[in-house]
């Protein structure tokens, strides 16, 4: 470490680094002339013990700009676990924090584009491969083409697609709000649910979002309760705000389950047959957020889910 770690600034520490310099000169003179040397000669080694005085002292204060250095050339080359040691308390050390930090978000970003590509790959491999399976026998003369079936699953691909699009722009914020007041009950209008929502309440934001948003959690509770009530309610809050709740009377989800609830591709259970790409609850939440709400899953009493969205 450092002799001068401790301190908390920079400007100091070159100052002290600058005086020091010029005592260790004056030192080096001042010995030379008393041991007889000449001047050129005593200017020559104060020189060169002043810069290697200098140089041991600087040497800790550049070392953390020299591995930020070498972190970031890592970095270029897609490797994103390095860190750098912030072991002094002024501006450099400051931004070795800062770095460290940005090291560890682009960390997790790399991760979650790497999961995103994977997951997505995962998702598109079961339609082309039914597509395929069905062009092949229909090639080999083993069947006729099954044109409603493959519409389907090119169906099932176009939504996949729109979905990624929809949701890469509305965490990029490309996805602007179109905000206007409404009725809160306009959002339920043609929704397969019981609704409970006053004439008069009103919102304020983007109706054509915030109705995606119910009638992806509407529909995303009869995938996942078939043959169960769909409750949609609405009511003020206390704080001048709007509480919309989704609820559904079916095996409700494991709390593990709920708090990877709203993730790229998660699915309460991949084993169930019900097509689904796991992607509506991670736009629901992007919507939501975009209008400065929350949006969460609870349990049920005394079974079932419900997802609750906060919107100011």
């Amino acid at each position: 470490m450092s002799p001068l770690a401790r301190l908390p600034s920079l400007k100091l520490k070159l100052g002290i680094v600058i005086v020091l310099a010029i005592l260790v000169t004056l030192a080096t003179v001042l010995i030379a002339a008393n041991s007889g040397l000449r001047t050129r000669w005593g200017a020559v080694i104060a020189l060169i013990v002043s810069l290697a005085s200098v140089q041991v002292v600087a040497r800790g204060m550049t070392s953390p700009l020299r591995a930020m250095a070498a972190a970031a050339e890592a970095m270029a080359r897609g490797e994103h676990g390095h860190r750098v040691p912030a072991t002094s308390r002024d501006e450099v050390g400051q931004l070795a924090v800062a770095f460290n930090t940005m090291a560890a978000q682009l960390e997790t970003l790399d991760r979650a584009r790497r999961d995103l590509v994977a997951d997505a790959a995962h998702e598109l491999r079961t339609p082309i491969a039914a597509l395929r399976a069905s062009l092949e026998n229909t090639v080999d003369g083993v069947e006729e083409p099954n044109l409603p079936e493959l519409l389907v699953q090119v169906e099932r691909l176009g939504h996949l697609a729109d979905q990624l699009l929809d949701l890469s722009a509305l965490e990029a914020g490309a996805a602007g709000l179109k905000r206007r007041s409404f009725a809160v009950a306009e959002l339920a209008r043609d929704c397969d649910a019981d609704v409970r929502i006053p004439g008069d309440l009103r919102l304020d934001g983007d109706f054509d979002r915030l109705r995606q948003v119910v009638t992806n959690l509407v529909e995303n509770a009869h995938r996942h309760a078939p043959g169960t009530a769909v409750v949609l309610r609405a009511a003020s809050t206390t704080g001048g705000g709007i509480r919309l709740e989704v609820e559904d009377r079916g095996p409700g989800l494991a709390p593990q389950e709920a708090a990877r609830a709203f993730d790229r591709f998660a699915r309460a259970d991949r084993s169930r047959s019900t097509p689904s790409s796991g992607l509506g609850l991670a736009i629901a939440r992007s919507i939501v957020e975009l209008h400065g709400g929350a949006i969460r899953v609870e349990s049920a009493i005394p079974h079932g889910c419900r997802v609750v969205i906060d919107l100011p």
